[in-house]
């Protein structure tokens, strides 16, 4: 059956919310219905209907023909066994507390994508901007699961406070990638800048191209590391070279010891 799309009509007048649309949340709902759900951010009224044609299918697969940078917290606490693709670009907070399921997105996302995702998977092939599955102002920590994918470079402290679950930067990362890293994996294939792994937890970070290191890393020297080698079989699907980064032989440097210190960056030699 075809997916439950969503054509845009015209670019948004201004920022919209995209929560309520989502699989769990249109079931039920007739197409007239759907069309008066209001999605304004300011005192201006937008509804669906003013800026999407709708055409009725399997709600278990979204589509949005078109996207927009001002398309808000689309996907947003998704949940298992459904999936949602963008034809376009989208704004802030994608995926945002997603409990599972999958988000395509085949442009860039905007700020805090994938901030607070428990266990969606979620792929951007453009570029994502800063805090990449970081925390929102007050949170205490960042993404708890899941795995995001970037084809593209991303913003500054992608991974800030990073709780569990898997970050792949297919291209470059902007400065302070995994700061402040309590757990999980980030493996980064481009350049990184700034300060690589600040005041890491017991996080891991693995690097395609030898960072700038902070004194507070120790190197461990070479290491055989079968974690290494498993992980890439299960990331092979996702980023081939990803996969290729973790099955050669890597240095180990440990840190950060300016904190609880049980974290590491994994260079190649």
């Amino acid at each position: 059956m075809t997916a439950f799309t969503f054509t845009l009509r015209q670019e948004p007048p201004q920022r919209v919310d995209l929560s309520a649309l989502t699989p769990d949340r249109l079931a039920g709902k007739s197409l007239a219905d759907i069309e008066k759900i209001e999605i304004g951010t300011t005192r201006a009224s937008i509804k669906v209907g003013d800026l999407f044609k709708i055409a009725q299918g399997d709600l278990k697969t979204l589509r949005y023909e078109g996207g927009s940078s001002r398309f808000d917290l689309v996907g947003a606490k998704l949940l298992p066994g459904f999936s949602l693709h963008v034809d376009g670009d989208v704004g802030l907070q994608l995926g945002r507390l997603a409990k599972g399921g999958k988000i395509t997105v085949a442009g860039s996302a905007g700020a805090y994508a994938a901030s607070g995702n428990e266990g969606a998977h979620i792929e951007i092939k453009g570029d994502a901007c800063e805090l990449l599955a970081a925390p929102l102002a007050g949170e205490l920590a960042g993404m708890s699961g899941g795995r995001v994918v970037v084809r593209g470079k991303a913003g500054a402290r992608a991974g800030d406070r990073l709780r569990r679950g898997i970050l792949i930067i297919e291209g470059d990362a902007g400065e302070d990638l995994g700061s402040r890293l309590i757990a999980g994996t980030i493996i980064a294939l481009g350049k990184t800048a700034g300060r690589v792994g600040y005041l890491n937890k017991r996080g891991s970070l693995v690097l395609a191209k030898h960072p700038k290191l902070s004194a507070t890393y120790l190197d461990c020297g070479p290491q055989e590391l079968t974690f290494a080698r498993l992980l890439a079989r299960s990331l092979k699907a996702d980023s081939a070279a990803a996969a290729s980064l973790l099955s050669v032989k890597l240095r180990r440097f440990g840190g950060d010891t300016a904190v609880y210190g049980k974290g590491e960056i994994l260079t190649p030699l």
